[in-house]
């Protein structure tokens, strides 16, 4: 196994020093799921919801999530992300709703975790929205799908692997 960078010779946690890195464009996908009953789902597509429309406030919270990741993830680098980008896709068979964020970046350091919690929080926040009518959701298979630049070059996830869905 490596050596955690975020760890000292001590023991302790530090915020890793990147002023040495090169600057590059560094991109990162991630997924989540949200199971519903298919009741939930028809409520989201017919907008029937009684908070309004689920999937644009989904959006737009995944999106914030991403640009404000430093605040909630210890030892994680405040960003000037370029690009956050959140989507929903309908599952019939597991019901649910598929999200993907993809975040993008010029910088020394990756975007995993602004993507993973940019997923993390829309589907947080569909759930939120959708609750009243279905308690029974669950949330999962968030994972990181591909990331690229740096000096770990390009990561993509085996198909399948690790997902619900």
């Amino acid at each position: 196994m490596s050596k955690l960078s975020h760890i000292n010779e001590k023991g302790e946690a530090r915020m890793v020093d990147v002023s040495a890195k090169a600057v590059s464009e560094r991109t990162a996908i991630a997924e989540g799921f949200v199971g519903m009953a298919a009741a939930t789902l028809a409520l989201i597509e017919k907008g029937e919801t009684r908070k309004g429309d689920v999937l644009a406030t989904a959006r737009i919270a995944g999106i914030m999530a991403a640009k404000r990741t430093h605040e909630l993830i210890p030892l994680c680098h405040p960003l000037a992300i370029s690009k956050a980008v959140v989507n929903f896709e309908t599952s019939r068979k597991p019901v649910g709703l598929r999200v993907t964020a993809e975040v993008k970046v010029s910088g020394q350091t990756g975007v995993e975790m602004e993507a993973l919690t940019a997923v993390s929080v829309a589907c947080l926040t569909i759930y939120d929205m959708l609750k009243a009518a279905d308690r029974a959701m669950v949330i999962g298979s968030v994972r990181l799908l591909e990331k690229t630049g740096g000096r770990s070059g390009t990561y993509r996830a085996a198909k399948g692997a690790g997902a619900d869905p």
